[in-house]
């Protein structure tokens, strides 16, 4: 056999920078553990000034799912992990799809079986398997797990090269990894009883093993893995619940690795800056629907305004009233922005704007406000005069009205605001207090929703 490709090949090979790599397969969408696995390798890269690959391991063709590959590249891209070479970007050491290297693997699999590494089976001449010493161990080193030795006997021989020609991912990935000047590979711990099978074949070929970062499983819960089947979230799902990309990058980076110190908070950019193999656990890490909800309630509140506006124009746009008034519409955002930690409960917190739900008259009491259903009743009587009379509708004139009402009633201001807004709003948790309420519903609605509490009140019921 000629082998003149295997020394060509060794010349091309990129060396001297650190070179990491993404792997996916096409197979529907990006779960966390996926994606932690890009943002690591992501950062290895950029924390040492080197190069961060994407390579698309399709080979398995029965798993593939159709516009797959073009969700990875739309997740990276909302992330802000870019690859430096890609299938669509190109590089140094195309093709960046292993569909399109098939004869590559071919001629690695034949030059194995040459040097002893690999053997055909009897059977099925055109299968080809690894071949592994009888006696002895393997050992390799992972930055993260230390020095794991494994006897030979415990090692299956796999299959290299199917009957249909194409390579099994056990065999391509060392081979594209080797031939792609990958210096660092980022991987879930479930593929650290397969690494003794690929340092063989690092060895057979004469190739020195990149370094293994091993990253322990992200788990629902301290028994059980995520899992797609048992209805955990992908990328996609949070991004469609309403969270954003950079808090979510933000928190799966902390999924099995520590910076040190209480700070939580970090930006893509500063990820890059701060990030260290030596701060990744081996523990596994339980994913918190609760503390991203927190990570994104902090993201929101950093956001400007014209960054809000465009986050969440789609459910912004659903609340009555938003788009009729500039003035409103700045009310609402200014309101909203602070008290949400999801951008799709947006416009359930403003539904009432557009509908007086149904509501019960025991919601006017609350012993901290000092409001019973007889104050309330009184309250809103007071209420009702004052503000048929008032000239000027906006908040400083509202409040003035309403602390006004209070003084001269001897009561405090809350005996007056806390009925105020129930009336108004129909609910006893809302995103602003009874003046920017009234402003929002405007002097007539106000009036209508303060009379039919008054009734509300008479009647002593619903």
């Amino acid at each position: 056999m000629d082998n003149t490709f295997f020394t060509e090949n060794e010349k091309n090979i990129p060396r001297g920078t650190v070179r990491t790599r993404f792997a996916p397969s096409p197979t529907g969408y990006m779960h966390v553990g996926n994606l932690r696995t890009a943002l690591y390798a992501y950062l290895i890269a950029k924390k040492h000034g080197g190069t961060f690959i994407l390579r698309i391991e399709d080979t398995d063709k029965a798993r593939q799912v159709e516009g797959a590959e073009e969700l990875i590249y739309k997740t990276l891209a909302q992330c802000g992990i870019i690859p430096d070479e890609s299938p669509k970007t190109g590089g140094l050491t195309p093709p960046y799809i292993q569909s399109e290297r098939r004869g590559i693997y071919k001629q690695y699999a034949e030059y194995l079986v040459e040097l002893g590494g690999a053997y055909r089976d009897a059977e099925s001449p055109d299968v080809i398997r690894q071949r592994i010493p009888k006696e002895g161990t393997t050992s390799f080193s992972d930055l993260v797990f230390g020095t794991i030795t494994t006897p030979n006997a415990d090692l299956d021989e796999n299959v290299l090269i199917k009957s249909d020609g194409l390579p099994t991912y056990n065999f391509a990935n060392v081979i594209d990894d080797h031939l792609m000047g990958i210096t660092h590979i980022v991987r879930g711990s479930e593929y650290l009883s397969s690494t003794p099978k690929y340092n063989l074949l690092y060895s057979a070929f004469g190739w020195t093993p990149p370094q293994y970062i091993h990253c322990p499983p992200v788990m629902r819960d301290k028994q059980n893995k995520m899992s797609k089947r048992h209805g955990d979230p992908s990328f996609e799902d949070l991004a469609d619940e309403g969270f954003l990309p950079a808090a979510i990058v933000n928190y799966v980076a902390l999924l099995g690795w520590s910076p040190g110190g209480e700070r939580e908070l970090y930006t893509l950019p500063e990820l890059e800056q701060s990030f260290t193999i030596e701060g990744i656990s081996k523990s596994p890490s339980i994913f918190d629907i609760i503390k991203l909800r927190y990570f994104n309630s902090e993201y929101i509140k950093q956001l400007s305004d014209e960054e809000f506006r465009a986050a969440a124009a789609d459910e912004l746009n659903k609340i009555a009233g938003y788009a009729a008034s500039g003035e409103n519409s700045l009310i609402i955002e200014r309101l909203t922005k602070p008290r949400v930690d999801l951008l799709s409960g947006i416009a359930g917190l403003w539904a009432f704007l557009g509908e007086l739900p149904e509501y019960d008259a025991e919601l006017f009491v609350h012993a901290k406000s000092k409001s019973t259903p007889e104050s309330a009743a009184e309250a809103i009587a007071w209420l009702a005069g004052a503000l048929e009379l008032a000239e000027s509708w906006d908040n400083e004139s509202l409040t003035a009205v309403m602390t006004e009402l209070a003084e001269a009633h001897g009561v405090k201001k809350s005996v007056v605001m806390w009925p105020a807004r129930i009336a108004m709003a129909g609910q006893a948790v809302t995103p602003g207090g009874a003046t920017e309420i009234a402003v929002l519903l405007g002097k007539s609605e106000s009036l209508r929703r303060l009379n039919i509490a008054a009734a509300k009140l008479a009647a002593g019921g619903v």
